[in-house]
This record gives C-alpha cells, sequence and structure tokens, in this order.
C-alpha cells in the first residue's frame, strides 16, 4: 500500500527530527539496554581527558573574589589582548587585531558557533529566496542546530575522501551562494582531521566577500596537528578581516573543557552586531575564569606537552590499526575516522563493539545528514574518539581489531 502525499511529508519530518537530536542521545538509544562485553572504554566523546595544566587552580585561586562581579559582555581588557597576542604570535597576520573590536570572549566555541547564525541572519542583506547556512557533512551538530535557529536552510556539502574530506568549492553554483548567509567549516575538520590549505582558505574568504556572506572557521583544533601548525582564516582574510569570523577555545589546546572560555575573532562590524546579541541572550564568563586563559595563551609548553601525548596515541593507531578500516594519520584533531562497510556499516560496527569489546563508540551516520542522491556521509564510518589515556588508548585499539578483523 503507497503512501500518500501527507504520509510521506510526515515520515520525513520525523526522520528530520530523529536526525537533530544529540547523536549521543541516539548512540545511547542505539546500545539500549545491552550490557558491554568488557570493561567500558569510552571513546565516543572528544572530550579531553588528558591533565589540566598545573596553573590552573592556582589562578582561580588567587581571582577568587572576582566571582563576585558581572563580567563584561565583550571580556576583560586583559583577556581581549592576551588572545589578539596570541593571535598575532601563532598566525602571519596581515596586522594584528585591535583588541576593543575584532574580539569576543565567549563561554566556548558551542555558545558562539550557535549564536552566530542568528547573528549573521539579521545582519547580511536579505537574501533571494530562502536563505541558506552552508554545512560540511560530516560535521559538529551545533552547525546544523544553529541554522534550524535562524529560520534559514541547511544545506549540507559532502566533506568525502574524494574532496580531501572538505566541501568541494567547485560544487558551490551562483544561485546558492546569492541566498547563503553563513559557511560553517572546520580545520582541522571534526570528525575527519583534515586541514584546508590556504589556497582554499584564500578562495572561500574571496566567495565570502563576492556574495556578502560570512565565514565562520571552527579553528578550536587547531593546536593538535601531527606536523605543520594548520593555516587560519584570518591568514586568508583581507587586512580588515571582512566577511570572515575565526571561533577558538582552550577546551582542546589547553584540556580544560569544564572551563568554557574561548573567543571568536574578525570581522568588526558583525562582532558588534554578534554582541549586541550575545549581551541579552548568552551567558558572561566569569573573570576569573578570563584570567586562567590569560595565562593559558600565554603559555606554550602544556600546549605541546599535549600535542605530544596525542602523537604517542597515534603512534599506537598506526602500529595497531596499520592499513584496516581505510585509516591514515590525519592532519590535525585526535579522531579515528574508520571506514567500516565491510563491517555492516556505522551502527553495526557500533553494536558490535560495545556487545563485544565494550567499546562505546560514535556511528558516523549520526554526524551527517542525507545528501538529495540518499547517501549519507557518515554511513559507513565510525568516529573514535583517542581521548583517553596511553594505556587505555592501546587496549581499546585492540579490542577493536580482534571484533572486526
Amino acid at each position: 500500500m503507497s503512501m500518500t502525499n501527507a504520509e510521506r511529508d510526515s515520515a520525513a519530518s520525523t526522520a528530520r527530527a530523529a536526525d537533530a537530536r544529540s547523536p549521543f542521545v541516539r548512540l545511547g538509544e542505539l546500545l539500549g539496554d545491552l550490557k558491554p562485553g568488557k570493561p567500558v572504554i569510552n571513546l565516543s566523546v572528544g572530550e579531553p581527558q588528558h591533565p589540566i595544566p598545573s596553573f590552573v587552580g592556582p589562578v582561580l585561586a588567587a581571582h577568587l573574589p572576582r566571582f563576585g562581579h558581572y563580567p563584561l559582555g565583550k571580556g576583560t581588557d586583559q583577556f581581549r589582548r592576551a588572545a589578539t597576542a596570541w593571535l598575532a604570535q601563532r598566525y602571519r597576520l596581515k596586522r594584528p587585531l585591535d583588541p576593543e573590536n575584532e574580539i569576543i570572549v565567549l563561554s566556548g566555541t558551542r555558545e558562539g558557533l550557535f549564536l552566530a547564525a542568528i547573528a549573521a541572519k539579521r545582519w547580511v542583506a536579505p537574501r533571494p529566496g530562502k536563505p541558506a547556512i552552508l554545512i560540511p557533512n560530516p560535521f559538529y551538530v551545533p552547525y546544523a542546530a544553529a541554522a534550524e535557529a535562524a529560520d534559514c536552510e541547511p544545506v549540507y556539502l559532502a566533506a568525502t575522501a574524494a574532496s580531501a574530506f572538505m566541501p568541494d568549492l567547485d560544487r558551490l553554483d551562483e544561485a546558492l551562494l546569492a541566498r547563503t548567509v553563513a559557511m560553517y567549516l572546520a580545520s582541522p575538520s571534526n570528525p575527519q582531521g583534515a586541514v584546508a590549505d590556504l589556497s582554499y582558505l584564500t578562495r572561500l574568504a574571496a566567495l565570502a566577500r563576492r556574495y556578502g556572506f560570512l565565514v565562520f572557521t571552527d579553528e578550536c583544533y587547531s593546536e593538535i596537528y601531527t606536523r605543520e601548525a594548520p593555516h587560519g582564516m584570518l591568514e586568508a582574510a583581507g587586512p580588515d578581516f571582512a566577511n570572515v569570523v575565526v571561533f577558538h577555545s582552550l577546551s582542546k589546546r589547553s584540556s580544560v573543557p569544564g572551563l568554557r572560555v574561548g573567543f571568536a575573532a574578525g570581522d568588526q562590524r558583525f562582532l558588534a552586531k554578534f554582541l549586541d546579541l550575545r549581551n541579552v541572550s548568552s551567558a558572561q564568563v566569569p573573570e576569573p575564569v578570563q584570567e586562567v586563559a590569560v595565562v593559558a595563551y600565554g603559555d606554550e609548553a602544556h600546549v605541546e606537552e599535549n600535542r605530544r601525548l596525542y602523537a604517542a596515541k597515534f603512534d599506537l593507531a598506526d602500529q595497531i590499526i596499520g592499513d584496516r578500516y581505510g585509516y591514515h594519520r590525519p592532519a590535525g584533531a585526535f579522531f579515528l575516522w574508520l571506514n567500516v562497510a565491510g563491517q555492516g556499516g556505522s551502527e553495526q560496527a557500533a553494536l558490535r563493539l560495545w556487545r563485544e569489546a565494550g567499546l562505546r563508540v560514535l556511528p558516523g551516520r549520526y554526524i551527517a545528514r542525507d545528501l538529495p542522491d540518499g547517501s549519507n556521509p557518515g554511513t559507513d564510518y565510525i568516529r573514535v574518539a583517542l581521548v583517553q589515556d596511553k594505556e587505555a588508548t592501546a587496549e581499546a585499539l585492540h579490542r577493536l581489531v580482534a571484533v572486526l578483523g
């Protein structure tokens, strides 16, 4: 019996609603009441487990009385100066950023990336037709939630091995670009660990200026890389940083995901509107937390140690996984993006790893969306976060290979 149009629309709406939920909620439902086959090792969440830097506690303690004040929405002078000084040291910028107008503090990148879409919809000139927000596919799920909240059409751009795991800019047609409000890009990317080179970033920045949209570049993994430090979008922008905004946090760089501190930097015209929205909608960042960030952005020793710890775990992956599952050591971030098409696809592989090995991994299908041709770039993959210590990582990788073959 065939479905009516209304039934098809309802089914499609239900599917979209399911896709919009947290991938970790969906993973919990997939595993349900199944018992893990071995003691659990959680590799599903990208939550750094390395020790926090030794200066965090003393700096917080030294500034405890400042928890008694409401912080400024854009951040303290000290924080903004420290963050802009770090950007000038880390990247080859055409000029230093203005700490007064070209940077604002964030409660981590998640809230900034979400609110940015809403601010962009208000700031960008009216678009012909339904305004669109472009999203790499697979992706960090707040991008899609932001597009929906901004009442924009999320347009998912395949980021597969065929295009070096970055959206193919050649496939963006004029009609789509003309109605684009913003494009999200992560470099290094989550989940594939791909890095956009400077020519790619420069071309994207030029498209944004030409068509009047914004590029929101998620650079929270910028300090976790294999060989060379990745380029940043601010390097690719013009001297006024027009139409580009970068998002950074200390969660991955400094292994303090619970501290919830980061920044947005770039186009000052947009950031002024963004700050107006943030001042009436989002949490302020406590001043003692900003003081920790001041110290963190002035210290590279703990970042180098953090990078060394991840490199040691990728060495394990090179040895234990080898050339299985299409594995290659990524240029950045701390994920394995493993092809398990031969093991039944992402959900079946995740179920087996839980039932037989006690490994909790994320099905790639849960962080990707179906494309117009019905394919899904995540269906054949699992994401494995190398966030545990070296010993737990080695045990997990041995279990993974034993189960998947």
